[in-house]
């Protein structure tokens, strides 16, 4: 699959480059693609969630009412979850949501989310650029001469580059990561995929 190369004024430079069948043309498989969206999302969950049982309730002990006679229910403690202001049943406690994946679907799904997005045009390839210092309105000069000012952008860099890094990091719609951390929920919650060209050598070996 060809691609042209772009300049970061949005003008063709009349390069192609080649990007890999293995990586942007296979089958897309929706199974792994889920479990790996699905492991991401549980990563980032805290899963600081507490609320307090009957047993950490501060309350009197002393049964209620008597057992028998009353006409209703039996009850035995004010701190049981069935009166207001008693225990949580069955509440919330902390855990840990993370769970582990094959490394090799994990390659599947990423492979299938960047051949999802070659299918529906959305990935494209620039020309390597780097800024003097820290400038976020020279990174919106490049969204606005791509067309993506208005839409959620995915720049993948070949290697760390912190001035490109810190003039995105404001910006809600736009996301700077290199190659190394690229993940399949972030290819497919971007709207376009933007590969500089240093990076293709590494996405090809993911």
């Amino acid at each position: 699959m060809k691609v042209s190369v772009l300049d970061i004024h949005g003008k063709d430079t009349g390069r192609k480059v080649e990007l890999s069948e293995d990586v942007f043309g296979v089958e897309v498989n929706d199974h792994a693609v889920y479990l790996d969206v699905k492991q991401h999302l549980a990563n980032k969950r805290q899963g600081t969630h507490k609320a307090k049982e009957r047993a950490e309730i501060t309350g009197s002990t002393r049964k209620i009412k008597k057992q028998k006679g009353t006409g209703t229910a039996r009850a035995g403690s004010i701190k049981s979850g069935v009166f207001r202001g008693g225990g949580r049943m069955f509440g919330p406690r902390p855990r840990n949501y993370s769970f582990k994946l094959n490394k090799g679907l994990k390659k599947v799904a990423r492979r299938s989310a960047l051949s999802t997005q070659a299918n529906e045009k959305n990935i494209l390839v620039v020309e390597d650029f780097n800024f003097e210092v820290p400038n976020t309105k020279n990174f919106i000069s490049v969204l606005q001469a791509l067309g993506l000012e208005n839409k959620k952008s995915l720049f993948v860099l070949g290697e760390s580059n912190n001035n490109v890094y810190l003039s995105s990091r404001n910006l809600k719609r736009a996301k700077t990561i290199t190659n190394s951390g690229l993940s399949t929920y972030e290819v497919l919650n971007a709207n376009k995929v933007v590969l500089l060209e240093s990076s293709l050598e590494g996405i090809n070996q993911i």
